[in-house]
């Protein structure tokens, strides 16, 4: 009762506002048709609606999968309707309300938000296409275009936050020309911004076009078209991406439902809170996205929110330099909700924190771990100031505290100047458990990328542009690419019969095969390895890659079959001679 009378003095409000804006914009209100007068109170009444319903949105917990589906489901419903009443009374909307197309633009960008968070929150990269065509249609139909004649700054503001949304979700699409488009109008935007308003805010909005600039540079090489442009490549699982398990092949039956995507590196490129090496695992961790428009009308996803499709893709949480308590409780929810015979999958991207002074034992908590947040313990970039060198360092995933979290299916990734204190784990509870471990310092010979991503999160990202990089080389013809690209995949397929065929790997790593995802994370981390191992200029046993548990070398990383295949992949591209060639006299 209480909703009801809520609801029905809010209208009354609105009703109150609308016949306020009909008569600012003439007429007296006894001449406007009952009609008329109705369409403009409903509409308000929507407009308030759907204020009311996305301003909640941000109440809702930022973890669980289950409690926020039905009010996204009604907000969508919402701004459908709001959508459709706006289409379908323009004319009596622009006569008696004064409509103007910057708000049409609001209510745009609103929905194009709504399809974005919709992808956070489910890992469906189709609903990235839904959010493009809203932006894309708000630029071509210039809805903001009249913004920068009227003199409110804070009109401008929200013309320039919709270029900065619209450039993550062209960045996450691969859409690169897009976004240098829509970077170029953000620049001019926002000069005008500052010159007409002088404000504040002008430090920001250039940091702001500093950071989309260095992170869409990030990549070390340049696939390259005949005619010199930039070929735009996805890193995404395609169909044929994860080498197929021929038949006779004994792995798990396991999937990867839910994976957390962790990324504190100190002065490491990141746009919109995704660092590189963020941006680059998530699409490791995804398929290539599909178009829904076939299947329900646009905007409507009252459908989808309330009956969600079956889930292609694992679930994921981006979490941008978490404390440790945030990053517990997003673990916390993950483990929770983890359906029977699913993996967790952990990536951590963080400046290492190493022990200091001698401890008498070597448990969990004494090899030291990955950075969490904590503004105060930050000194110069990478130090870290205890105030008690006996205490463990506070801020800090030590391997000790995953281990409540291996009473299910775990695979973890760490990447990190300290990615070895992971590598002493012990398995208490006998379930799967998996730790991929990078190199904890890369030979002072190779160029330093580390502000531009991780060379390992390359490897597992995009592992031919990372062979190229450690090659020296910098650009590639398109065909070469695609050419290697082939080859590689022909590697894969035996990495995968590697594994499957040796009698010493333990099989904790066939338990995590049968999953697409896993299995060609687990391929890459091998080719890396290999390569890493091949090389002339990673020398020092701190260059390589390491796992828990340990590979069997002779049959995986150093196997002479893989080697040569390595070497064949380098004559392919003339750098053979970058690489040791003791094992190919055997062949």
């Amino acid at each position: 009762m209480q909703t009801s009378l809520l609801q029905m003095t809010t209208k009354i409000a609105v009703t109150e506002f609308a016949l306020k804006e009909i008569m600012s914009s003439g007429g007296a209100e006894d001449d406007i048709p009952q009609g008329e007068r109705k369409t403009v109170t409903d509409f308000c009444y929507l407009l308030d609606k759907s204020k009311q319903l996305f301003n909640g949105l941000r109440d809702l917990p930022q973890y669980g999968q289950k409690q926020w589906q039905s009010y996204f489901g009604r907000t969508f419903d919402v701004y459908t309707k709001l959508w459709k009443f706006q289409q379908q009374h323009r004319q009596v909307l622009d006569n008696r309300y004064g409509l103007k197309r910057w708000q049409i633009g609001e209510i745009a960008s609103k929905i194009g938000q709504l399809y974005y968070h919709y992808y956070l929150r489910t890992s469906e990269t189709s609903y990235l296409n839904e959010a493009f065509s809203f932006y894309s249609a708000i630029r071509q139909r210039s809805y903001y275009s009249q913004v920068n004649k009227e003199d409110r700054p804070e009109l401008v503001v929200k013309k320039l936050r919709y270029y900065a949304r619209f450039i993550v979700v062209c960045l996450l699409l691969n859409k690169m020309d897009v976004v240098k488009d829509l970077v170029k109008e953000l620049s001019d935007e926002i000069e005008d911004y500052t010159h007409r308003f002088n404000t504040e805010d002008q430090v920001e909005w250039n940091l702001v076009l500093q950071e989309v600039a260095a992170f869409i540079e990030a990549d070390p090489v340049m696939v390259l078209n005949d005619d010199n442009t930039i070929v735009i490549t996805s890193n995404r699982l395609a169909e044929t991406g994860a080498p197929l398990l021929e038949q006779g092949m004994i792995v798990g039956q396991l999937s990867l439902a839910d994976a957390l995507i962790i990324g504190n590196c100190n002065n490491q490129v990141k746009f919109s809170e995704l660092t590189v090496d963020m941006f680059r695992m998530l699409q490791a961790l995804e398929r290539e996205p599909m178009n829904l428009a076939s299947q329900m009308n646009k905007p409507g996803m009252q459908e989808s929110a309330d009956k969600p499709t079956r889930r292609e893709n694992p679930h994921k949480y981006l979490l941008y330099k978490p404390t440790f308590s945030q990053l517990y409780t997003f673990l916390a929810a993950s483990f929770k909700e983890l359906p029977a015979n699913s993996v967790l999958l952990i990536y951590l991207s963080a400046t290492g924190v190493f022990p200091t002074g001698r401890s008498d034992s070597e448990g969990p908590y004494d090899f030291g771990g990955v950075l969490t947040n904590s503004n105060r313990d930050i000194i110069n970039g990478d130090a870290i100031h205890k105030r008690n060198q006996s205490q463990k360092e506070m801020h800090c995933l030590h391997p000790g505290d995953l281990y409540p979290f291996t009473r299910k299916p775990l695979f973890i990734i760490v990447d990190s100047s300290n990615s070895v204190a992971y590598k002493n784990f012990t398995n208490l509870f006998g379930q799967p458990l998996v730790c991929l471990l990078s190199p904890t310092a890369y030979p002072k010979a190779l160029q330093d990328q580390s502000q531009r991503g991780s060379l390992f999160t390359l490897f597992l990202n995009n592992p031919l542009m990372a062979f190229l990089f450690v090659s020296g080389l910098s650009s590639m013809r398109r065909g070469l690419w695609e050419k290697c690209q082939e080859y590689l995949r022909k590697i894969n397929r035996d990495i995968a019969q590697l594994l499957t065929h040796s009698r010493s790997i333990d099989q904790a790593f066939l338990q995590f095969f049968g999953d697409e995802f896993l299995r060609l994370l687990l391929t890459r981390f091998i080719f890396c390895s290999a390569t890493m191992r091949m090389h002339k200029i990673f020398r020092e046993t701190r260059n390589y890659p390491e796992s828990y548990p340990q590979l069997p070398r002779d049959e995986t990383v150093e196997n002479p079959h893989l080697q040569k295949h390595i070497l064949e992949l380098a004559s392919i591209l003339d750098v053979r001679n970058v690489f040791f060639e003791n094992t190919i006299d055997d062949y």
